[in-house]
């Protein structure tokens, strides 16, 4: 039971189980079949549990020399060979889920999920560190449809979104740990932006994503865009909004970092109302 529980604290466990239910969501959303949405929410969630636990063994080292007391790794409760063992068992079976939904899937969650182990392994900590979260999320979209009986890649207007999404995930979630990352060697694009910075970038981004949904779920075609769209992009724009006024104001800090991440959370229910649109 200890070694259970150090695995799943090790897996992220948030981030896990919110990359999964969107996953679900959205194929949901875009119609699915019951079958294939099982076998793609277990794929994904199997897939982020490589992510989350492999990012805590290539940081174990880092994290016990700052002293992160939250992590099963840095306080001994969990060995690294161990978590090595589940990252890549996990990695594996997530993949070997992801075939039976055809090649395309099977291709779009293999890039997906090398993008973000090339991340934990090394490209957090260069000038790079945005890019696998562009490649990973611009395809998520996607695996709705790719999972469908007839596949095929989701409309770019979904792809553009997604990315923005992952950027605005990848510029917020690492201010809480700026100063930690900055103690060990770590200098990722946000940190040599900045906190202030890097929250304003994240917030219009989704501002973009949340333009890039509205219209594009409506072909472009702004009178035809339903009164359910109109108010998820009033309070995506109106959140994204409000942290970017923080944030070229120079006000940082805790609030700054939960308005980003809520317009974020937002993005992302506005994607799955517009799932649907997804195969354009």
């Amino acid at each position: 039971m200890k070694v259970t529980r150090g695995l799943w604290g090790s897996s992220h466990p948030g981030p896990t189980v919110v990359v999964t239910t969107l996953a679900v969501a959205l194929a949901v959303s875009a119609g699915l079949s019951l079958d294939r949405l099982l076998l793609l929410g277990l794929a994904v969630f199997l897939g982020q549990l490589s992510v989350g636990i492999s990012n805590d063994a290539f940081d174990a080292e880092r994290d016990r020399a700052v002293g992160r007391a939250d992590k099963p790794l840095a306080r001994g409760d969990l060995s690294v060979r161990a978590a090595w063992t589940a990252a890549i068992g996990c990695l594996v079976l997530a993949l070997a889920l992801s075939a039976p939904l055809g090649l395309w899937l099977l291709g779009a969650h293999a890039v997906f999920l090398a993008a973000s182990w090339a991340y934990n392994a090394g490209l957090k900590a260069s000038v790079f560190s945005l890019a696998p979260f562009i490649l990973a999320f611009g395809l998520f979209p996607s695996f709705a449809t790719l999972a469908d009986e007839d596949p095929g890649f989701a409309a770019p207007w979904a792809g553009f979104a997604g990315a923005a999404l992952g950027a605005a995930i990848h510029l917020t979630n690492v201010l809480p740990d700026l100063d930690d990352d900055a103690r060990t060697g770590i200098t990722g694009l946000p940190h040599r932006l900045g906190a202030r910075p890097s929250a304003a970038l994240a917030a219009a981004a989704v501002l973009a994503g949340g333009i890039a949904v509205t219209a594009g779920s409506a072909g472009w075609q702004l009178q035809q865009v339903p009164v359910i769209s109109w108010v998820f992009f009033a309070a995506v724009g109106s959140v994204a909004l409000l942290a970017l006024v923080m944030a070229v104001r120079a006000r940082s800090g805790r609030v700054l970092f939960r308005l980003v991440m809520l317009a974020a959370l937002l993005l992302a229910a506005q994607l799955v109302v517009a799932g649907g649109s997804l195969a354009g």
